[in-house]
């Protein structure tokens, strides 16, 4: 509760006591308030120093409330420690904004930092750097993602993506009390979406051609990782070290920035599979001494691996499929679920079974084959689509019944018994009523 009181020079003071227990107070001097303006104020006090004290959130009119307030009152309440610093007011506009979030985000991966520099630059650039924070409405959101789509010609899943993490820019601002509302925040479809028309199985041909033409062991380790041991490229080939192969066991531990935010998720075991085994011995062997990576020669990141694989895709003669290094990481998993269960074939890949049939498990040419050939025992001749067949000659192309081999025939067969019952099924629960008239 807080308490509001007036001197006999008419200035107002609200008096409170914080989750410290300590009393607090807000002079008013100077501010030409009448009783039902203090009030107010004290009422708000009262919410703030409430949500501080149970550590929530504020609502909705508290938190319009605060934004409306001028620096003068703004300050008091912030004094208290009721309401957060303002910043200076070059960080409410767009692209200060977006800069320092980034720059706080230590917490990322590389590849994460630089999607987030791709949003940023797309929002920049309509929206322009000196945007204020407030002055983008949710109107002005479903303008910039049209604008994404129509005239940058991005992907529909590359819009979703930078409409995402807008919106996690955004709610950053919100949470910080810099604009009292996210304008992404009733965007809707901005997850990405499963695209199964981008599948593509890399057959072990394919794979054979692929590894031909790579032009050394490292390479042809790269592309082994990802095609039989289903690694994450770049990011978990760069974090493979020596040390995490366990030749005895026949196990490779393997580090995932991507999940490692995950608590338990830093890293998974995956088995030295026969396809991977003579490429990871080749490295390991040219390997000197005190070397610490698997991977050294292509570790500076202004190596495109992307790029180099398709060289190598068009040296073997093969044209290149999508999501090169993805797809690889499908084939293999769709590989090992025909072998293992499918809860064990996640862990090795590093997610979970929902995302796996959503984005990984494919269903292959071969698929379709094996369901085609006939089973064992099978008729032979199944009637063929389109056949007609009446109820007149039906009974001419019937097999005969099943005869005993003392019996002289259907007509003669004195070896069945067949039963009072007859040849119809009892009928159960009917009675006959004869009438007595």
């Amino acid at each position: 509760m807080a308490s509001v009181s007036r001197d006999k020079k008419g200035n107002w003071t609200i008096q409170f006591v914080g989750g410290d227990r300590k009393r607090r107070s807000i002079r008013l001097g100077g501010m030409k308030l009448t009783a039902k303006a203090a009030e107010t104020i004290k009422s708000k006090v009262e919410a703030l120093n409430a949500a501080a004290v149970a550590g929530h959130s504020w609502d909705r009119e508290t938190a319009d409330w605060v934004a409306g307030r001028d620096s003068a009152l703004y300050e008091k309440l912030s004094g208290v420690g009721l309401v957060p610093k303002r910043p200076n007011a070059q960080q409410h506009r767009l692209a200060a904004f977006l800069d320092d979030y980034i720059a706080r985000r230590t917490d990322v991966t590389a590849g994460t930092a630089t999607v987030f520099g791709h949003t940023r630059r797309c929002l920049v650039r309509y929206f322009g750097g000196t945007k204020s924070l407030g002055d983008i409405t949710p109107a002005d959101t479903d303008d910039w993602r049209r604008w994404l789509s129509l005239e940058q010609k991005l992907a529909e899943n590359t819009v979703r993506r930078r409409c995402g993490i807008a919106r996690q820019f955004f709610r950053d601002a919100v949470r910080r009390r810099l604009i009292p509302d996210n304008p992404f925040a009733e965007m809707k479809d901005v997850a990405v979406k499963s695209n199964r028309s981008r599948d593509y199985f890399v057959s072990r041909e394919e794979a054979t051609k692929v590894l031909e033409a790579c032009p050394g062991a490292e390479w042809r380790l790269i592309f082994a990782l990802s095609r039989y041991g289903g690694l994450r490229c770049p990011s978990e080939h760069l974090q493979l070290r020596l040390s995490d192969i366990d030749w005895e066991r026949g196990r490779i531990r393997v580090r995932s920035p991507k999940t490692a935010h995950h608590d338990g998720r830093e890293s998974r075991v995956v088995p030295i599979f026969p396809e991977l085994r003579p490429h990871l011995e080749a490295v390991w062997e040219a390997a000197e001494p005190g070397t610490e990576f698997v991977i050294n020669r292509y570790r500076n990141s202004a190596v495109n691996l992307r790029t180099r694989m398709l060289d190598i895709i068009w040296a073997a003669g093969l044209k290149e499929w999508p999501k090169l290094f993805q797809n690889l990481r499908a084939t293999r998993e769709t590989e090992l679920a025909e072998i293992f269960p499918l809860h064990v074939v996640c862990e090795w890949i590093g997610h979970s079974q929902a995302v796996a049939a959503k984005h990984y498990l494919q269903t292959t040419d071969e698929h379709f084959a094996a369901a085609c050939k006939p089973a064992a025992g099978a008729l032979q001749n199944p009637v063929q689509p389109g056949a007609e067949r009446t109820r007149k000659d039906s009974s001419a192309d019937r097999e005969p019944l099943a005869i005993a081999a003392d019996c002289e025939g259907p007509h003669h067969c004195t070896q069945v018994q067949m039963s009072l019952s007859g040849l119809e099924p009892e009928t159960y629960g009917l009675k006959v009523r004869c009438s007595t008239d």
